[in-house]
């Protein structure tokens, strides 16, 4: 069984999320959490005086009726019992600290995008967490309508062989029963013409590879290129009705961190359906 853990806000993004976590458990074994980080307000003096306890108290009391009565609109609605959690810290180190904490495998969060300094401030919360994250994250758009996922993408620039990644794509794939395709990206500015004859000679091997290994003779690899990395998988995704974007975060360094941000953060940004964010090396409690 997976463990699934859902971020809650109470917000509509939020609850989108839940509502993609919900639904799946009707089609993949999963155990889900719903977590709400509650950030104390405050400082030293109102805490001294007791006005900050009082006023914290109450809207922990708060948080605790609407986790409750979210809890029983799943189960009542769905037939489905989601257990519960409040962290006191802010919303990535109370994600990070219950994965770690609960052997969570997936982590499902909402966003809503880079438009308006409110979406800002959650995209980037989202955004965020997929850098540091052990476990992959499950990234649901906040206008994104619930639908069981029939065609998922493996988007790379590189040739993915490691198990520990590969298994938890193909296991997401068959438990959804949707089929997966493999695009592996050439940027025809960045990289050299060696680059890309190497990359269109290496794919039909690498799809016979996993053909046989994985044992699924309709999976396909082929290969991408553009000037544009995210407006040419935009485009692959519209034109071939992709339901699901799997992307491999892959660690930097401190300078490439600064002057180059992560391409499957800024996706998360602008993504118009599921984008699941495996990082390269990670602990899974269950693989």
């Amino acid at each position: 069984m997976k463990k699934i853990l859902v971020p809650v806000d109470f917000s509509t993004c939020a609850n989108n999320a839940v509502d993609f976590a919900v639904q799946s458990a009707k089609y993949l074994p999963v155990e889900i959490t719903l977590l709400h980080a509650f950030e104390l307000t405050g400082n030293v003096y109102t805490d001294y005086m007791g006005v900050n306890q009082e006023f914290n108290q109450t809207l922990l009391d708060k948080v605790k009726e609407e986790l409750f009565s979210l809890e029983k609109s799943i189960k009542a609605r769905e037939g489905l019992i989601v257990k519960t959690a409040i962290y006191k810290s802010n919303v990535k180190e109370a994600i990070l600290n219950a994965c770690a904490e609960n052997n969570i495998d997936l982590v499902v969060m909402g966003t809503l995008g880079a438009s308006g300094l409110k979406e800002k401030l959650w995209g980037s919360k989202t955004a965020s967490l997929i850098g540091d994250s052990k476990v992959p994250v499950l990234v649901i758009p906040c206008n994104y309508k619930w639908h069981k996922p029939n065609k998922i993408l493996l988007a790379t620039n590189q040739f993915e062989k490691d198990p520990a990644i590969l298994d938890f794509i193909f296991e997401m794939a068959s438990l959804y029963i949707a089929r997966l395709q493999v695009a592996v990206f050439t940027d025809e500015d960045d990289d050299n013409a060696e680059a890309f004859l190497e990359h269109g000679r290496k794919i039909p091997g690498y799809e016979k590879m996993l053909k046989e290994q994985y044992k699924e003779d309709t999976i396909t690899a082929i290969h991408l290129y553009g000037n544009e990395f995210e407006e040419t998988l935009h485009d692959y995704i519209k034109k071939y009705e992709i339901d699901m974007l799997t992307m491999v975060t892959y660690p930097r360094s401190f300078w490439d961190r600064i002057f180059h941000p992560s391409i499957t953060k800024r996706i998360s940004y602008h993504t118009d359906i599921p984008l699941l964010a495996i990082p390269a090396k990670r602990d899974f409690a269950n693989p």
